[in-house]
């Protein structure tokens, strides 16, 4: 039973779940959109959210926070510098996922994930 466990597995241990997170955050950091399954779109969704949270903020302390996720500092300071002030008067809803069909490999479905324009 899994009562109470809420997210998805991703069929992955929970140290590799946080590194896949990780590098997909900073990916879509990096590129402002990316396309992945769909089940890890939608995982990714809040852990970038409340990153763009801290960001918004922009004091040392949040981003000595984000750091902990973003490691790259040429993404950190995109985070900081460029997305956090494009969101400043939005309250959450920063990305969006669009449905882009199945892979053609294994028929997975394929999404695309990026930050809204304000």
């Amino acid at each position: 039973m899994r009562h109470r466990k809420a997210g998805r597995q991703l069929r992955r241990t929970s140290e590799q779940k946080l590194a896949l997170m990780r590098n997909l955050a900073t990916s879509l950091i990096e590129a402002e959109s990316i396309e992945t399954t769909e089940a890890k779109a939608k995982e990714l969704r809040p852990f970038v959210e409340k990153l763009v949270t801290k960001a918004r903020t922009g004091t040392l302390h949040a981003r000595r926070l984000a750091g902990r996720h973003i490691q790259k500092r040429e993404a950190a300071d995109k985070l900081f510098q460029q997305i956090g002030p494009r969101f400043a008067t939005r309250n959450g809803g920063y990305t969006r996922i669009l449905k882009t069909g199945h892979r053609q490999g294994d028929g997975a479905e394929m999404a695309r994930i990026e930050f809204c324009q304000d």
